[in-house]
């Protein structure tokens, strides 16, 4: 496996920009939150010498692929299986209680899409799994055999976005009564003969079917929605977080969790602003940040990106 042609990191060097000011101090330490094939923690550990990296992926394929990508710098790089949501027991476990910078760099991985036998690509026939971390949970075959058509018109709609949850929903308890629905190929062929042509023509109907399955099996919103609050928590004054979102559901959390954080909670109406009531945190973009139009053109896995950064300014009191 050509790991430097399917690894591309995005916003790479706007990454590293935002979190410069915290890398820089000594004995930085850094989470990657989903480490994945080490992309952006490799250069992180590359351009600031005196950071230690903690990197957390509940895939054990990619954790493995990290090892050894990482393995040049020694003690410097850590590796912790665990889900994001895990973090504040990873960072514990590591014998610390604040850290300095953290990255989420959300969606499915370069590894997991391009390789076939994981599920997720609804361009490439495969066993219908999905699962991030491929040693337990429910996979995406168990999610259609087993679901009602309530609970699956729901997820595509919730998780999906898909206008045509309904009906896809329906096709899917149709068909697996005549047979299971265990590949991928066989789910796009249920899904391109629910959906009329005039929509076909608008783009791959399986895209946000296969997205709400695979958000569903591996609890990522859920997770997601534990995991920020606690990585906030972790972050010591002058620390900084940066979130790439790749799909709005993913990006609305973030930008309610850094929102909340930025914001005063002194109650209305009061003559002045007390120091407990000032904001934990400050923005740092204003609003999302897209990937520039040469880095989408150069790696297409950048086009849906949405960066979002903040630093923590003080602790409560």
């Amino acid at each position: 496996m050509d790991i430097e042609r399917i690894h591309t990191p995005v916003m790479l060097e706007r990454t590293l920009e935002l979190l410069a000011p915290a890398l820089e101090r000594e004995g930085a330490v850094y989470v990657d939150a989903t480490l994945g094939m080490g992309g952006h923690s490799r250069a992180v550990l590359e351009r600031f010498p005196n950071a230690t990296a903690i990197g957390l992926d509940r895939d054990t394929d990619a954790l493995a692929i990290a090892r050894e990508r990482l393995a040049a710098f020694g003690d410097r790089a850590r590796f912790v299986h665990t889900v994001y949501d895990g973090i504040v027991e990873a960072v514990r476990g590591e014998g610390l209680r604040e850290v300095d910078a953290i990255l989420f760099d959300l969606g499915v991985s370069s590894l997991q899409l391009d390789r076939a036998e994981r599920g997720f690509a609804y361009s490439k026939d495969a066993p219908l799994d999905m699962r991030m971390d491929s040693t337990r949970g429910r996979t995406a075959a168990e999610v259609v055999a087993e679901y009602s058509e309530e609970d699956l018109r729901r997820i595509f709609r919730d998780y999906g976005e898909e206008k045509l949850a309904g009906r896809y929903a329906r096709a899917i308890v149709a068909a697996r009564a005549r047979e299971p629905i265990t590949r991928s190929a066989q789910l796009v062929d249920v899904l391109q003969a629910a959906t009329p042509a005039a929509i076909q023509r608008a783009g791959h109907p399986a895209k946000r079917v296969f997205q709400a399955l695979r958000i569903e099996v591996n609890e990522e919103l859920t997770v997601l929605e534990r995991a920020l609050p606690a990585a906030l928590g972790l972050l010591g004054v002058g620390g900084r977080i940066v979130i790439l979102s790749y799909q709005s559901l993913e990006d609305r959390l973030a930008k309610r969790v850094l929102a909340a954080a930025s914001t005063s909670t002194a109650p209305p109406g009061l003559p002045m602003e007390l120091p407990e009531h000032r904001p934990q945190f400050t923005l740092l973009v204003r609003g999302a940040e897209l990937a520039s139009e040469a880095e989408q053109a150069e790696n297409p896995r950048a086009k849906p990106v949405r960066l979002r950064a903040a630093e923590r300014v003080r602790r409560p009191s």
